[in-house]
C-alpha cells in the first residue's frame, strides 16, 4: 500500500480509515513511512492520522518540543479535531504526545509510547550529526535497530541528505537539546489515562531502564517488551507490535480527562 499524502494550508499529512482517531507521530529522524505497517492494520477500523512534523523547517526560534506540541495543536485545530483521540509516539513523537497530553487532557482518551524521549535518550551518542560524514549517519541510523540490516541504503541516503543541510542540522540540534532539557519525571503523575508502552528489549537510545521508569511514573500504564528489537517496533517487529496494539485499544475504553 502506497501512503497517500495529504496537504491542507501548510500541513502535510496521511488520513486512512473512518472511526476513532489514532494520532500517530514519528521522531526525530522519523518520517511518515515509520508507520506503514500500522496504517495497514488499523486503517480497516480506525481513522489513522499522520502529520509530517515540521522539524527540518520550523522557524529555528521554535525548533524544540514546546514548538512541535504547538505545530500538533494547530495541525488537529486545522482539521477540526477535538473528540478524544488515541496518540502514538515514537522516539521524539512519544516526548511530544506525553507533553500535548499534558497540555490537552480532554483530547487524548489513551496513549501509546515506544522508545519514548521524556526522561532520557541518546540519539546522538556522544555528538551530534557531522556535516558530510556519509559512515557516521550509517552508524547512527544502525544504531537505532537491533537488526543493523534494516538501516537500509535509501534509509542511510535520506538521512545523510538531511544531515548535509546546514539549515536543517541547526534544527536537529536545536529540538534534540530541547529534548534532553525537557524532562516531564515530575508530570507524568497527572497523565490519567491508559498507556501502553512497547520498548525494544535491545533500544540502545532508550534503553530498557527508561521504559521501567515511565512504568513506574505513569499512574495507567502497561508495559510490553519485545526482543530483538530496537528503537522502533513498529518498524522491525510490525506483526508483534501491532498484536499488542489491537490487544490494548479492544481491551482499554476510550477515557478523557474533564
Amino acid at each position: 500500500m502506497e501512503l497517500q499524502i495529504k496537504e491542507r494550508n501548510h500541513f502535510q499529512y496521511i488520513d486512512e480509515g473512518s472511526g476513532e482517531v489514532l494520532l500517530l507521530l514519528h521522531g526525530l529522524f522519523g518520517a511518515l513511512s515509520n508507520w506503514h505497517d500500522v496504517v495497514d492494520s488499523f486503517r480497516g477500523e480506525y481513522r489513522v492520522i499522520i502529520p509530517l512534523l515540521p522539524i527540518y523547517d520550523m522557524p529555528l526560534l521554535k525548533a524544540g518540543v514546546p514548538g512541535l506540541v504547538n505545530f500538533v495543536e494547530d495541525f488537529l485545530a486545522e482539521l477540526g479535531l477535538t473528540e478524544p483521540m488515541a496518540v502514538l509516539g515514537n522516539s521524539l513523537g512519544g516526548h511530544v504526545a506525553l507533553v500535548y497530553t499534558l497540555h490537552n487532557p480532554a483530547h487524548v482518551g489513551r496513549l501509546v509510547l515506544t522508545g519514548s524521549s521524556g526522561l532520557f535518550e541518546d540519539s546522538m551518542g556522544s555528538s551530534f550529526p557531522k556535516r558530510g560524514n556519509y559512515d557516521f549517519v550509517q552508524q547512527r541510523v544502525a544504531y537505532t535497530f537491533y537488526d543493523p540490516q534494516i538501516a537500509t541504503k535509501e534509509l542511510v541516503d535520506e538521512v545523510f541528505n538531511v544531515t548535509n543541510s546546514n539549515a536543517k542540522c541547526l534544527r536537529i540540534i536545536s529540538i534534540a537539546r530541547s529534548a534532553q532539557r525537557h524532562n516531564l519525571s515530575k508530570e507524568l503523575h497527572n497523565i490519567q489515562v491508559p498507556v501502553l508502552l512497547v520498548w525494544g528489549l535491545n533500544d540502545t537510545i532508550t534503553p530498557p531502564v527508561v521504559a521501567h521508569e515511565f512504568y513506574r511514573l505513569l499512574p495507567q500504564a502497561e508495559l510490553r517488551f519485545l526482543d530483538h528489537c530496537g528503537h522502533a517496533p513498529m518498524m522491525e517487529r510490525p506483526v508483534a507490535f501491532n498484536q499488542l496494539l489491537h490487544q490494548f485499544l479492544h481491551r482499554t475504553q476510550p477515557q478523557p480527562v474533564d
